[in-house]
């Protein structure tokens, strides 16, 4: 079969039409047009409709169709426009009803296409419904980057078939800055589950002829999230349990624990981020193999976070950053003094305790599971890039989230709740774990700091910029630290840290 050979879908009944509209909908990107042709009562609105609704995440949602006002607007997580030009007097009128704003703003779906035709994006997704029995049938067309979306949708909806959920509703759920996507899908009977769409990421290489994930030590594939999520919940977390995996093509379904973070009203709950920490020091008071077994019988060993881990993610600021504030590159005697810094700097790192590493321990990957018990109340998600590294590392994670606020009298505190429990729980160097705290803190900001301007600058996602003056005043207090007394001097030299 050829790539760009059409895709042909069976709907023998009104559900497996709402069900193709949703895989449809679960695939959309702002700039996208669905053209909709066939007869009248082919299912043109009702398929239009469901699709809608799906976007909206609201099955009862009003979805007139658009035959007399010519155009329907609604402002959901993406905002469409649904047109019906049966009406429409010629193509030049389009330009007057919005059209091209329309496809610049978010998605567009098109009834009746053949009436403007010469005037519609070529690079758009063709539906034909046609009567096919006592059902319908639909023939899917476009380019190469339309079918590679559509058979990634279907094959998700089969992996749900697979799993005996072939009837669940799906439903985007917000992600990260990553390239995985993730859904929340429910069957009619109310069972639950998270869907994460994670095929493989090769991605071109940066350095040494390799890529920045295997530098970073990130994940490229749902291997190392199967491992971490079984091992955080055979160590008495919580985790998701994974419900069905196909390893091999990227999805996997796992537990939904719902949506209830560790803030309230847009800020961290004492209460919630001090379990948070009970957590932590839990998890590293005793040893953890870096060996974890996965279903299919292989090994996953959770790499160190080394020196070229370490180096390649506070590259991002004199990379990304630095531009970002100066806009120019830094000078060649900068940079020089900045690795040499951190060469310093990662020796000291490395010699502190290690434990599972988790990475990326804050606030939009922790949930507040009430029904639970003692620690479990902390639902640990997006563990798949853990290292063996520094303990302290995720303890600045969550005190200098970068996502909100932590007050510094809240950080001191929770920091010494750490301290003390850690001490409760057997021999501990506060000493020393006060200067990885510092060390790792001042790391993560820097690498931040690089990766948001990158996510701004290079992925058209400036919404990240807002995060920067907090990032950057966790940084100043982090350099307070006698250890970052020459990392300070080189921010003061050539990259103040100013407002």
């Amino acid at each position: 079969m050829s790539p760009l050979d059409p895709i042909r879908v069976e709907l023998p009944d009104e559900a497996a039409t709402i069900r193709l509209a949703e895989d449809v909908a679960a695939k959309l990107a702002i700039g996208d047009v669905i053209a909709l042709r066939g007869d009248l009562g082919a299912g043109k609105t009702s398929f239009a409709r469901a699709l809608i609704r799906a976007v909206a995440g609201n099955s009862e949602l009003e979805v007139p169709s658009p035959t007399f006002t010519i155009v329907q607007t609604y402002d959901t997580r993406l905002p469409i426009a649904h047109f019906d030009l049966y009406r429409l007097g010629s193509a030049d009128e389009l330009e007057e009803i919005g059209f091209d704003e329309a496809v610049s703003e978010g998605v567009v779906l098109v009834e009746w296409p053949e009436r403007a035709e010469e005037s519609l994006p070529a690079n758009r997704l063709e539906i034909a419904l046609e009567i096919h029995g006592a059902g319908r049938v639909a023939t899917l067309s476009g380019d190469a980057g339309w079918l590679k979306r559509l058979r990634r949708t279907l094959a998700i909806r089969a992996f749900l078939a697979a799993a005996g959920m072939a009837d669940a509703i799906r439903r985007h759920l917000q992600g990260d800055a990553s390239t995985r996507a993730y859904e929340r899908v429910e069957t009619p009977d109310g069972r639950r589950a998270v869907v994460m769409d994670a095929p493989e990421r090769p991605g071109p290489a940066v350095r040494d002829g390799r890529t920045y994930d295997d530098l970073a030590h990130r994940a490229t594939n749902v291997r190392p999230f199967v491992a971490m999520s079984d091992g955080l919940r055979a160590a008495g977390f919580s985790a998701p349990a994974i419900l069905a995996a196909d390893m091999p093509a990227g999805l996997l379904l796992v537990e939904d624990l719902g949506s209830e973070g560790v803030l309230t009203g847009g800020a961290p709950d004492p209460g919630r981020y001090g379990i948070a920490i009970d957590v932590l020091a839990a998890l590293h008071a005793v040893p953890r193999p870096v060996d974890l077994s996965l279903p299919d019988g292989t090994i996953h060993r959770i790499p160190p976070f080394d020196e070229g881990a370490l180096a390649i993610e506070v590259d991002l600021l004199p990379r990304w950053y630095a531009p970002y504030v100066n806009g120019e590159p830094l000078s060649d005697e900068a940079e020089m003094a900045f690795v040499a810094v951190w060469c310093e700097l990662f020796e000291r790192f490395d010699a502190v305790e290690k434990s599972w590493l988790l990475r990326d321990f804050h606030s939009p990957n922790l949930l507040w599971l009430s029904e639970r018990e003692g620690l479990r109340r902390i639902g640990i998600l997006d563990h798949q890039d853990a290292m063996i590294g520094a303990s302290a590392y995720d303890v600045a994670s969550l005190l200098q989230d970068v996502r909100v606020s932590v007050e510094p009298a809240l950080e001191h505190l929770l920091a010494d709740r750490y301290v003390a429990a850690r001490r409760a729980l057997g021999t501990f160097h506060e000493a020393a774990f006060r200067e990885a705290y510092a060390i790792s803190g001042a790391q993560r900001a820097t690498k931040v700091l690089g990766g948001f301007a990158r996510l701004a600058a290079a992925a058209g996602k400036p919404q990240y910029l807002r995060h920067i003056p907090r990032v950057r005043g966790y940084l100043r207090r982090c350099l307070r630290h006698p250890v970052l007394s020459g990392l300070a001097l080189w921010y003061e030299r050539y990259l103040p840290l100013d407002d």
